[in-house]
């Protein structure tokens, strides 16, 4: 098998995922929904959809919850043991539009090589203090790569060449949280995967539902931060060197 599917991790949005899911129906990609340690209350809502859904929808459950990055992983792991190529990766809480998901898919199929990721455009129910917070991890993040290849390290739409994070999920430990998706994107730059950017709008979250935890969330964050920094010390050379190729090759030209 081989192709594009779709990975939802899930946690506690009973009142989201049934209209997330039938949004993504008109897409035609088989999806891989990740239950994440949820509340009894959730059980019924997915076995429903589970037994709806069942020709293209597959649930995965486990107990207990252990964090966004790690139902990320676990359905991502799933597709690629299942021979996809490509996983769409959506948050369960509806703040993205099925439309940029097409335009996503679309950026994939003309560069199948690159991470494809989109870069939240708020309207106004974003919350202030999470805002600027992303644009802290914005510098971090173009600090830790050398370069400005990543728009938003923290949105929840993008299409992952399974060919290359797999083995990276497999070699090396990466937070299972919230810091997760930082991470992967980091070090997929790091790796020289291409990085290709899609503004997305997003209404923040559409079932008013977060599992941002702000002390412990962004401590786990800031913790990341660091150690990608230490990272980028020992790879700046090469990090450096990569940036430059591409001037000295048009100096030349």
């Amino acid at each position: 098998m081989s192709g594009t599917c779709i990975v939802i991790p899930f946690y506690n949005h009973a009142g989201s995922i049934a209209a997330v899911v039938r949004d993504l129906r008109g897409l035609q990609l088989p999806c891989y929904l990740v239950n994440d340690g949820s509340g009894p209350e959730c059980d019924a809502v997915l076995a429903a959809l589970q037994a709806a859904e069942s020709g293209w929808l597959k649930v995965i459950a486990y107990q207990p919850n252990q964090g966004k990055g790690q139902a990320v992983m676990t359905g991502l792991l799933a597709a690629a043991g299942d021979g996809f190529d490509h996983a769409v990766q959506i948050d369960a809480d509806g703040q993205h539009r099925v439309a940029d998901v097409a335009a996503l898919l679309a950026l994939s199929r003309r560069h199948p090589e690159a991470m494809i990721t989109g870069y939240a455009v708020y309207d106004e129910s974003v919350p202030r203090a999470r805002l600027y917070g992303r644009y802290a991890t914005h510098v971090w993040v173009w600090i830790n790569t050398l370069s400005l290849q990543i728009r938003d390290s923290m949105c929840g739409l993008r299409v992952y060449p399974l060919a290359t994070t797999v083995p990276l999920l497999r070699r090396i430990h990466i937070g299972r949280r919230m810091s997760f998706d930082i991470e992967i994107l980091v070090r997929l730059c790091w790796a020289g995967v291409p990085i290709r950017n899609v503004p997305v709008p997003v209404q923040y979250p559409a079932d008013g539902v977060s599992h941002f935890r702000l002390w412990r969330d962004n401590l786990q964050i800031s913790a990341a931060h660091a150690r990608l920094f230490l990272g980028m010390l020992w790879r700046s050379p090469r990090l450096l060197a990569r940036r430059l190729r591409p001037a000295a090759g048009s100096a030349h030209g």
